[in-house]
């Protein structure tokens, strides 16, 4: 049986078939959803719930909901932060109605960080960001945690409905925090639907999958409210550079953050493992070895946008006629290029803040 995967621990993720096994997931495949993105397409969106439900809504243009939370801790996000908000974004595109919680009261109740930085860290910073990676700013529904009282009232009605063992099971551990953090989470899963019962699906990486399975728990026991049960898509984990299974801050030299200096990425990346033969001319005879190479997935998940630009870099890669080096460059210089674009995009993101759809209470 898997561990317990929790969005607190570091339990890491090494074979996702098992994952979709022990979970209960739906493998996902791109088929089912009209012009799939390229995490979609590439498989790096690997399973989801209800999938089939956000399907039928797409092709019958039937109102459905996208949903994910900011959690204004740092100045910085990760490159898995970009995956879910490509991948919100694609919903977007395909007519749903898009909401953006910032975690304030979670940011302060488990990081420590204070109402007030959290707004500030989110208003100047994390909101503009997801503009700038691309979510559409007049599309998308707003709000902090801290000021929906709909939300707080909700999980207390919530947490009546979940056992302290139940609890457990999920999470491994029912400490106050972590109990008030997650029923709170099943409000904000839940609040677009105060008003209006549709569907909803929330992409997330496989770590944050406990929030939906509590989530649906609590709709099953709360029939008389006929919630929707939210749907879910995970998507893998950025390998770190250093060949782990999750790029983690904790390891900051094997770790790339948004934004990033041009002289860290470069330094990062040339140092990444790779897929390379120890000698250039063994690398020549026998190709790399691409399912090794940290390079190759960075270029794979988040650099190369083409299917076909990616597939001649591979062929090329793995016949041996692209060296280790040379993929190497190529990665440094779309990465920089997609920083500098980043950065540029988070100035302009900035100057609408004032302009978004906050939800008022």
């Amino acid at each position: 049986m898997t561990k317990i995967i929790d969005p607190y621990g570091s339990e890491l993720v090494q074979d996702y078939k098992k994952v979709v096994k022990d979970f209960g997931l739906q493998t996902f495949d791109s088929v089912n959803f009209p012009n799939p993105n390229k995490l979609m397409r590439r498989g790096v969106v690997f399973a989801g719930r209800d999938l089939q439900i956000i399907s039928k809504c797409i092709r019958e243009k039937k109102p459905f909901y996208a949903l994910s939370g900011i959690m204004p801790t740092n100045q910085e996000i990760h490159l898995g932060t970009k995956l879910v908000v490509e991948n919100l974004k694609y919903f977007q595109e395909q007519g749903a109605k898009t909401y953006i919680l910032v975690a304030d009261l979670e940011a302060q109740a488990a990081r420590g960080v204070s109402l007030q930085e959290g707004r500030e860290r989110a208003l100047k910073f994390h909101i503009p960001a997801y503009i700038a990676l691309g979510l559409d700013p007049k599309k998308t529904i707003f709000y902090f945690q801290s000021e929906n009282r709909e939300v707080v009232h909700f999980a207390y009605q919530a947490a009546r409905k979940i056992t302290l063992n139940e609890f457990k099971a999920i999470y491994g551990s029912a400490d106050p925090g972590r109990i008030m953090s997650a029923v709170t989470q099943v409000g904000d899963i839940l609040y677009p639907q105060f008003k209006e019962r549709m569907p909803g699906i929330i992409p997330v990486g496989i770590d944050q999958d406990p929030h939906i399975r509590l989530t649906r728990d609590v709709v099953s026991r709360m029939k008389e409210k006929k919630f929707f049960s939210p749907g879910s898509l995970y998507h893998k984990y950025t390998p770190s550079l250093d060949g782990s299974v999750k790029m983690s801050k904790s390891k900051p030299e094997s770790c790339i953050t948004i934004p990033e200096d041009e002289t860290a990425v470069k330094k990062k990346i040339m140092r990444a493992v790779s897929g390379g033969r120890p000698t250039l001319e063994e690398h020549r005879r026998l190709g790399a070895e691409v399912e090794k190479c940290m390079v190759f997935e960075l270029l794979k998940q988040h650099l190369v946008e083409d299917d076909k630009e990616l597939d001649d870099i591979y062929q090329d890669y793995k016949s041996g006629i692209m060296s280790a080096g040379e993929i190497k460059q190529i990665a440094v210089e779309k990465m920089i290029n997609f920083m500098k674009d980043f950065n540029n995009k988070l100035l302009k993101a900035r100057k609408q803040v004032d302009k978004l759809q906050f939800v008022k209470f």
